[in-house]
């Protein structure tokens, strides 16, 4: 299951973990103009842990999904 509001420097989506046990907990993903951020509650620290992903990183993720194992690199126009 998953949330998506709109904020007003950014679009949040919360992606909730469903399932069998033990479940993780819920990935709050912003979306702003120039970057991504993943938050995720650390248990064992009890602390909110955040990533920060360039929008280049963002799109080189997004193609490294469909990929096989391997080296790449985006070209401008891909």
């Amino acid at each position: 299951m998953f949330t998506i509001e709109h904020e007003y420097d950014a679009t949040v989506v919360t992606l909730v973990d469903e399932g069998a046990a033990p479940l993780k907990e819920d990935v709050i993903v912003n979306a702003f103009d120039d970057c991504v951020t993943i938050n995720q509650w650390d248990g064992r620290n009890k602390e909110m842990v955040q990533i920060t992903l360039s929008l280049s990183q963002l799109r080189d993720l997004e193609a490294a999904l469909d990929l096989p194992e391997g080296i790449y690199r985006l070209r401008k126009g891909d």
